[in-house]
């Protein structure tokens, strides 16, 4: 049994699902994955099915229909790995944008220096983008500084979707009442650990664009993150943060 789990969301996925798994499987540090596939109509799903028979009891798989947004398949993830008791509950994206090789760099964050949350950090560092236009490295870089200025966190690259949560800080955050699906839900999970005082850690990567298969990402899941954060920002004056231990 690990007690890692990494949470891949996939749609029309087929190019990459595959070597991501096995690159994951690879690693010395063993780490279990759980596949959330929103119908897929390439057939990502029968790869991972047909790769759990390689792979029982470490390759999971969840099936929904339809495109529910990125957000939704996390939530759905994270609920589950609670259930299932792991100890650390990872997001990956499924193109190799994400190293697998940094999954033990993230986890060694929260072992060895007593993070609650580590962000696989593009730009803790400088930039370290690869093979995005510029245009699009400006627009995420310059959307994380403003993400930075109306929260008031310290996390450098607020909008990163690799990341690692101990078990209690899902569980201390009331899933139910994430309001974004879309990629403002990174921005608003790690504003909300903030907000309830758990420890943030950066770990710098090197994010590489995909070279197979379609990006999801367009403007207007920027635009969402743009408009968003202030909703999010608001909204936290109506509401407390105090951790259930905190109120005994």
């Amino acid at each position: 049994m690990s007690d890692s789990i990494v949470i891949i969301p996939t749609y029309n996925e087929k190019e990459n699902i595959e070597s991501i798994i096995h690159a994951v499987f690879g690693l010395e540090k063993r780490f279990h994955v759980l596949i959330i596939d929103d119908g897929s109509p390439d057939g990502t799903a029968a790869i991972v099915k047909r790769l759990q028979t390689r792979f029982p009891g470490q390759l999971f798989l969840i099936e929904r229909q339809g495109k529910q947004g990125l957000g939704t398949a996390y939530i759905c993830g994270f609920k589950w790995a609670l259930q299932q008791e792991y100890d650390y509950i990872f997001e990956m994206d499924a193109d190799f944008s994400h190293n697998p090789q940094d999954l033990p760099r993230l986890y060694a964050a929260c072992t060895d220096k007593g993070a609650d949350v580590a962000v696989g950090s593009r730009y803790s560092n400088g930039v370290n983008v690869v093979n995005w236009p510029l245009r699009r490295v400006l627009m995420s870089y310059f959307a994380s500084v403003y993400v930075r200025i109306i929260t008031g966190m310290k996390v450098r690259d607020t909008t990163a979707g690799f990341v690692v949560y101990r078990r209690n800080v899902l569980e201390t955050i009331e899933l139910d009442k994430i309001h974004f699906k879309g990629y403002a839900f990174q921005i608003e999970m790690k504003f909300t650990a903030y907000k309830y005082g758990f420890k943030l850690e950066e770990v710098p990567i090197i994010f590489i664009n995909r070279v197979l298969g379609v990006s999801k990402m367009n403007t207007s899941i920027f635009g969402e993150a743009l408009f968003g954060v202030v909703q999010l920002r608001w909204r936290s004056f109506f509401r407390s943060y105090k951790r259930p231990s905190l109120q005994q």
